[in-house]
């Protein structure tokens, strides 16, 4: 399906004491079924607030966005949401955190050995077989953020929201839980879309990386479509010339939104950067 997740003319205004402050504008995007989505831009542009527009957490000031052909007024199981902090109930093991969500979406339709083994099946995926019963405070930051995609999952939603999961992570855990996620993602073909400040962890997972505009009234500034071949290896692609085209384009946007407004020329032609100009991009944005 072309549209799957369809964004037209979204707009969010919040109001302060101060005024009326938007914080997105004339936002327009069609995503794929199936599609790894990232958003991607400078802090403060608007990406996790677009992000809880997706999820039903709040709702546009203009405009509509649908899943699957239907409205989003609000949260529902068909959007499941990992945030950047695992949000698990400390009193609960990891099963039982897992086994709280599947409850609740599935308890009127299965029974209550059907709900374990579905409990059991997600947290098998993210590879916490030997961690179920083990409680939060007795399992690492990677394995928690493990349980909160497992809990995700587990509902099977059509569309996986990821707000920055890796962000708080040291680097080589987060690299082991991007191939994770690369994993997950293939063998359930499920839609994701994922905020993250982190431009080698988009170019890895992403089929498109959407550009955000500096806030505020952030806008879509370009759409870069990733083709690197899947399954993806991130050893191999360090030698990618492709990958370092595609990193280049990513920070040459970023590095151009990041300076004066006078002084910004149209991206766009970043896009189509040989790899000569792609290499001093890397090497001045870096």
């Amino acid at each position: 399906m072309e549209k799957f997740v369809r964004i037209e003319y979204v707009g969010q205004t919040f109001s302060s004491k101060k005024g009326d402050f938007v914080a997105l504008r004339d936002i327009n995007l069609n995503i794929r079924k199936g599609e790894f989505i990232s958003l991607i831009g400078h802090s403060g542009c608007g990406k996790s607030t677009l992000l809880n527009l997706i999820a039903g957490i709040t709702a546009p000031t203009t405009g509509v966005l649908l899943c699957a052909e239907k409205e989003i007024k609000g949260p529902g199981p068909d959007r499941a949401v990992v945030f950047q902090n695992h949000s698990l109930l400390p009193w609960l093991t990891c099963f039982q955190n897992v086994y709280l969500a599947v409850e609740r979406v599935f308890s009127a339709t299965e029974s209550a050995g059907q709900l374990r083994a579905r409990t059991a099946a997600a947290l098998i995926l993210v590879g916490l077989r030997d961690a179920q019963h083990k409680l939060p405070k007795e399992i690492s930051g990677g394995m928690k953020q493990r349980v909160g995609i497992a809990r995700a999952l587990a509902i099977e939603p059509k569309v996986l929201l990821l707000d920055e999961p890796f962000g708080a992570l040291d680097s080589l855990t987060r690299a082991h839980l991007q191939d994770e996620l690369l994993r997950i993602v293939a063998s359930t073909a499920t839609t994701a879309i994922m905020v993250t400040h982190d431009v080698d962890e988009a170019v890895l997972l992403s089929d498109r990386i959407v550009m955000l505009t500096n806030g505020p009234a952030a806008t879509i500034g370009e759409v870069l479509q990733v083709n690197l071949a899947r399954p993806r290896n991130r050893l191999a692609l360090l030698d990618d010339p492709e990958y370092a085209l595609y990193r280049a384009a990513v920070l040459g946007f970023l590095h151009q939104r990041h300076r004066s407004p006078e002084t910004i020329n149209d991206a766009s032609g970043v896009l189509h950067a040989d790899s000569e100009q792609a290499q001093l991009l890397i090497d001045t944005a870096s």
